[in-house]
Formats: C-alpha cells, sequence, structure tokens
C-alpha cells in the first residue's frame, strides 16, 4: 500500500487506515463479535494497513483491549492511535481534560493495548471548565516521557457545530488549534470528511496543510450510505446512531442516492464489479485525492469490507472523475 506521512515529526502510515469503533461501540451492536473484529483487524494489516484508530470510551474500554490482543503479537506493523478526553456514563458522555486525569487514562490506555507506546495520542474533546492549554500540556509530558510518540486533535462534528450556532463550521476548532500549538506541535487533526460531508475541505483542511498538520478523514463513507449497500427505509438497531441522524430518514436516504449513483458511475467507468472497484472505493479514493496528509479511516468490524477499503488506496481518479464528484448534488437532511 501507498504509504503517507503525517505531520511535521513524519508519521509514516499506509495511505488507508482503520477504524476500530465499529467493533465495540454504536453501529449495530448485536454484529459485534470479538473473533470476527480480530479477523478484520489482521486481514486490514496484511493489506498493508497500519493506522488503526481507537478511543478508551469506545466499549468503554472494550476496543482498546480487542486491538491490545492483536499488538501482541504485531505491534511492529500497527501505527496504533487512541483518544482521551471523554467519559461514558450511565446514559451520558462527559469531557474530562484534566491533567491528572490524562496522565492515568493514558497508563490504562497502555496497559489494555497491551504495548509501551502509543504512537498517536489524540484529545477526543477539549474539556470548557478545563484551560485547553493545561490539557494540552499534560499530554505534551507524556511525549517527553516517552509514554506517547506525538498528539492529535479530534474536530467538533459538523453538526455540533451548526448546533453551536457558528457560522464556520470549525472556527472555534481552529482558534483551539492555534492555541494548543504554542504549547506543543499538533501532528494530526481528526474530523469527518467525505462526499456527502465535505464541509472541512473551505478552512480545516487548508489549515492543516499549511501548517504541516496531517488530517485523518473520519467517517469518508458517510456512515456507510455512500457504499450504497443500505436500503432507504431498511431501519436501524435502536442503539445505532443512525437511528437518529437526519439524513438517515427513509425519506431521506431516498432522496440523496443521486450521491450513490454517481460513485457507482465512476467505478463502472474503472470496471466496476467485474474489476472489484465499488462505489465505496470511489468515495475513499475522493478522500485520498483531496491532499497527500489527508488519510480516511474508514470504520468497519467485517474482514470483506476492511479488505475492500485498503485496496481502494489503488484506485487512482482521474480529472474527470473528480470534477464529476464535484458536481454531484450535496447531501440533503443535515442539521441546516
Amino acid at each position: 500500500m501507498e504509504r503517507r506521512t503525517l505531520g511535521a515529526t513524519g508519521l509514516d502510515v499506509g495511505a488507508v487506515g482503520l477504524g476500530c469503533m465499529p467493533m465495540s461501540w454504536a453501529y449495530s451492536t448485536s454484529q459485534q463479535r470479538g473473533d470476527r473484529s480480530l479477523r478484520a483487524v489482521h486481514a486490514a494489516l496484511d493489506t498493508g494497513v497500519s493506522l488503526l484508530d481507537t478511543a478508551d470510551m469506545y466499549g468503554p474500554f472494550t476496543n482498546e483491549l480487542l486491538l491490545g490482543r492483536v499488538l501482541r503479537q504485531r505491534r511492529a506493523d500497527a501505527f496504533v492511535a487512541t483518544k482521551c478526553g471523554l467519559l461514558v456514563g450511565d446514559g451520558h458522555i462527559v469531557a474530562n481534560g484534566r491533567p491528572s486525569y490524562v496522565r492515568r487514562a493514558c497508563d490504562a490506555s497502555l496497559r489494555r493495548l497491551q504495548t509501551d507506546v502509543i504512537d498517536l495520542y489524540q484529545l477526543h474533546r477539549a474539556d470548557p471548565e478545563v484551560p485547553v492549554e493545561e490539557t494540552w500540556g499534560a499530554m505534551a509530558e507524556l511525549v517527553t516521557a516517552g509514554k506517547v510518540r506525538a498528539l492529535g486533535w479530534c474536530a467538533v462534528g459538523a453538526h455540533g457545530a451548526r448546533r453551536g450556532g457558528s457560522r464556520d463550521l470549525y472556527d472555534g476548532t481552529i482558534r483551539r488549534l492555534e492555541r494548543v500549538q504554542q504549547v506543543f506541535p499538533v501532528s494530526t487533526v481528526q474530523a469527518e470528511l467525505s462526499v456527502w460531508s465535505p464541509e472541512a475541505l473551505a478552512r480545516l483542511l487548508p489549515w492543516c496543510a499549511a501548517r504541516g498538520v496531517g488530517f485523518l478523514a473520519a467517517m469518508p463513507l458517510g456512515n456507510g450510505f455512500l457504499t450504497g449497500t443500505l436500503t432507504p427505509g431498511g431501519g436501524f438497531e435502536p442503539d445505532d446512531p443512525r437511528a437518529r441522524h437526519p439524513r438517515f430518514t427513509a425519506e431521506m436516504m431516498a432522496a440523496n442516492q443521486p450521491l450513490v449513483a454517481g460513485l457507482r458511475r465512476v467505478a463502472e467507468r474503472h470496471g466496476g464489479a467485474a474489476a472489484g472497484v465499488t462505489p465505496a472505493q470511489v468515495a475513499l479514493a475522493w478522500t485520498l485525492a483531496q491532499g497527500r496528509h489527508v488519510v480516511p479511516v474508514p470504520g468497519t468490524k467485517r474482514e470483506c469490507w476492511a479488505v475492500e477499503n485498503a485496496r481502494a488506496a489503488a484506485l487512482a481518479l482521474t480529472a474527470r472523475d473528480l470534477a464529476e464528484i464535484s458536481a454531484l448534488p450535496p447531501a440533503r437532511g443535515s442539521w441546516d
């Protein structure tokens, strides 16, 4: 697989990463199987994927424990990215950015992951009760201590920014990033980016490019919609976040089918099903084409999808392909 360099510190990873959250948290929880998820991780590593993205809150804790079983055998093949800063309670999630918590959280993640060092430690969310410089400073101390190699920032999703009333969806994120950059370098920013959620292209992605900061594209398959495998009105399990997502009502899924149809047309030009090219791979290739500092991190718990996603790194879209995708209608059913 093609390799990409993230951040000024030269983090070297496969061009496509693996989001591990669905293996232990949120999406279709009745289908989560530990052994099947382990096979998915091993298959991804076998294809050249190296970046494994997790967090202590996924499960909570069980996702890191799952990856620890893989890392015990294949630490040299993996680039471990985990997160701290969110605590899961009974029916709620709260931010915790206190330095003492950050230190304890890192040590606990190291134990669960069965590793001596975390390659990329990301702040999941800033704590409104703690100056972000204090949180980031504690994370920087972990780098000095040799427990962490680099630091990353997770941006609030586009819908959260809209609910906050911001005119620029990532205005608050950029302000905080500029503050923490004065404390310790930001190596990566993780934020949503896909064909149906391209908001980061306006300011956040250029901000990263101008400063040598890597960009981890979260949800590059639009929560599964861009794969073309979801049926409008098919329904979701009650604890699946898509059951409450305004773009996943039967009406909106039907209205947004032109996006999938456009990706499918591009896939057909590259050989389609006969050549093993899918709409999902086109969506990931589009994300890869947004910059050499971009690494999409599609989430899955199935071996077949992990392999399919990894193979998107070999799909080179033409200028015609990219123009056609750019001309697709914007997704409907957002939080506007």
